[in-house]
């Protein structure tokens, strides 16, 4: 893939650049290669378009980590020593994150809007006929970085609220200190409704092809579907209105042909370049980019030695960070949280295809979700388990947290404590959103990371019509995904009214976000949005005292490289 080459190369020359102030992103010329000297060729505008969007692709790490950690659905709890890091995850956990804990969205956003912005101010004082460019061509280049920009101010906005607004490496043009949340989203809705009609449609009925990685007119709406389903949590406006009439336009087909696959696993395996409903992603492959299959993201949600299972040795063990909360405590008996529990919440409806055992089955082919029970695995005709690395005993994995070691399934433990200090390698369901080969299929690692499907138009304008007061019409929306799941001959009972006879109501629609996205990096904001994230209580989770957590603090470091930055309500400030 064209564009695939591209972020090879920009992978390779990755600068490191620190944000020292928010708002001033001055240039330090380390050697001869300038905005004066550098722009010579056609291909060299091309590079400097799309180099911050490695950067980009990379920074989903530290958004899954503060939109995950923090939520209802995975955790990372102590694992015989493993993941305990000074109870780092456990503050993540409970909320009780303070100014000195590494919260690393607001310097990987910044960071991204620097690099976008230096583009733009480039493109500044370069024209298209300098490199035989048509018009169209140079602002389409040009467009990208103001979507991308908006992509990261979006985060920022979600995130921290009150943010500055940087346009520019030249600092007069930006803000001294934070602006108000409005302003920001001002800037944001324009920027995406004044590049939307800068950017091409998409063409044919084949996914984005070559395309893969580069904003397009339905991706800039997408973002703004995003914008206005937030809108009312974030500037106190409701604009389900306007997500709704661009949601329609994007399932309508107004900006190109897109649809729901039949195949749920289609958007993330590894010719998904190809698949129709994925709206916008970051293309990746085995030896270039793939950072959702490295560290902090999918790479770390899989229990250690599972290499094994998967027949993919060669390509490094794995660290289990992240696994889904429990549905039951350690005595097997089942929770009654309303949120969390997201097992349950899948065995709901057990005919979902997506709670089969995960099996690669060759040809660069899988079925099936998670990871449970035994994981056997042939080894020299022998037949062999995957085995827990703290003491050698074969794994277990239980939709429980608790200290098992090698308990049989069915026992109860002596210890009958489950909270984020007493787990182990048994603890919780693993889950492989993306496909794991093994080292003989050549699809390994080659998955593009869908950013947006057109699954999240559906349920987006499904969730505008539910508030409302549309409930059937919601209903009707979401089941154009959800029918995927389910066998067709028990469509009635496993779809929403009217295709079915289940009932949507505002704890079943959350419910359902949270099994369309598990493991996406969205749930924070899908429980902030429903004013659920700091009231709601799952496992080993009290609500919040009040709502100040809502939102992020601004970091110690980051208070200290900017006097003008105001520390966000509810938290330690540094003296002044």
């Amino acid at each position: 893939m064209k564009y695939k080459r591209l972020i090879s190369y920009l992978g390779s020359v990755l600068l490191s650049s620190a944000l020292f102030s928010c708002t001033d992103l001055t240039e330090t010329v380390y050697d001869q290669i300038v905005t004066e000297n550098y722009y010579n060729t056609r291909q060299d505008v091309v590079r400097s378009a799309f180099r911050p969007f490695e950067h980009a692709f990379w920074s989903i790490g530290p958004r899954f980590t503060i939109n995950e950690e923090t939520s209802d659905q995975l955790g990372t709890w102590n694992r015989d020593g493993w993941w305990v890091d000074g109870q780092v995850w456990q503050r993540y956990h409970y909320h009780t994150w303070t100014i000195d804990d590494d919260i690393p969205e607001w310097s990987a956003c910044f960071t991204g809007i620097m690099y976008a912005s230096s583009v733009l101010d480039d493109f500044e004082s370069l024209t298209a006929e300098q490199f035989n460019m048509s018009q169209e061509e140079f602002n389409s280049l040009a467009a990208q970085n103001r979507v991308l920009r908006a992509w990261f101010y979006i985060r920022l906005l979600d995130a921290y609220r009150n943010i500055p607004l940087a346009v520019s490496k030249d600092a007069s043009k930006n803000s001294k200190g934070q602006v108000p949340p409005q302003e920001v989203f001002d800037f944001v809705e324009q920027e995406l409704i004044e590049s939307l009609d800068m950017l091409p449609t998409k063409e044919g009925s084949n996914g984005n092809g070559i395309n893969q990685g580069q904003w397009n007119k339905a991706g800039a709406a997408a973002l703004l579907v995003r914008l206005y389903l937030n809108a009312e949590k974030w500037i106190g406006t409701p604009m389900y209105d306007k997500c709704a009439e661009y949601a329609r336009k994007i399932i309508d087909g107004e900006y190109g042909f897109y649809e729901v696959d039949p195949r749920w696993d289609a958007p993330f395996d590894w010719d998904n370049e190809n698949c129709n409903e994925v709206i916008f992603g970051f293309p990746s492959s085995l030896g270039r980019s793939h950072w959702h299959y490295d560290n902090d993201v999918y790479w770390w949600c899989l229990p250690a030695n599972a290499q094994f299972y998967f027949g993919s040795s060669s390509q490094g063990g794995f660290n289990p960070k992240y696994a889904a909360q429990p549905s039951r405590d350690v005595e097997g008996n089942l929770y009654n949280f309303t949120l969390g529990m997201p097992v349950y919440k899948f065995q709901k409806y057990p005919e979902d295809c997506r709670l089969k055992l995960y099996r690669n089955l060759g040809n660069s082919t899988r079925e099936g979700m998670f990871l449970f029970g035994y994981l056997e695995y042939e080894e020299n005709g022998v037949t062999k388990r995957v085995t827990s690395p703290s003491n050698g005993l074969d794994l277990y994995l239980r939709d429980q947290v608790g200290v098992f070691h090698g308990t049989p399934p069915g026992e109860v433990p002596e210890n009958t404590t489950s909270d984020m200090m007493n787990g182990d390698h048994n603890s919780g369901w693993h889950f492989c959103k993306y496909p794991f080969y093994s080292d003989e299929d050549a699809g390994l690692r080659e998955a593009d990371y869908s950013e947006i499907r057109l699954a999240e138009i559906y349920y987006s304008l499904a969730e505008c019509e539910f508030r409302s007061g549309n409930v059937e019409e919601a209903g009707k929306l979401l089941n154009q995904v959800r029918k995927r799941y389910y066998p067709a001959e028990k469509y009635s009972e496993y779809l929403y009214i009217p295709d079915g006879k289940v009932q949507l109501t505002e704890n079943e629609l959350l419910d359902e976000w949270g099994r369309e996205f598990f493991a996406e990096g969205r749930r924070r904001t899908d429980l902030c949005r429903w004013n659920k994230f700091t009231t709601g209580t799952w496992w080993d989770k009290q609500p919040d005292a009040d709502n100040h957590t809502d939102i992020f603090p601004l970091s110690r470091n980051t208070l200290g490289a900017n006097p003008d930055l105001v520390q966000n309500p509810g938290y330690d400030d540094i003296a002044r």
